[in-house]
């Protein structure tokens, strides 16, 4: 294995969307920086399995169901 090519290996701070902090070893920042979350498992709806809606931004939703009206979506 070649020597000095891999990036620093190290303990930080994550800290959740509720405000708990948890320890893990990342190559993200410094030793000991926090890194805080805007979105994390306790909340996304991927994870919870909560209901989300679809937002349509400039019409894209509404472009894909005409152009695939016919398929039954």
């Amino acid at each position: 294995m070649r020597k000095d090519i891999h990036p620093d290996y190290h303990f930080i701070d994550v800290k959740m969307t509720d405000g708990t902090i948890l320890k893990m070893r990342s190559t993200w920042g410094k030793e000991g920086d926090t890194m805080s979350l805007d979105i994390d498992p306790t909340v996304h709806p991927a994870w919870t399995g909560g209901n989300s809606r679809l937002l349509d931004q400039g019409g894209r939703v509404s472009k894909f169901k005409n152009k695939y009206a016919g398929l039954g979506f």
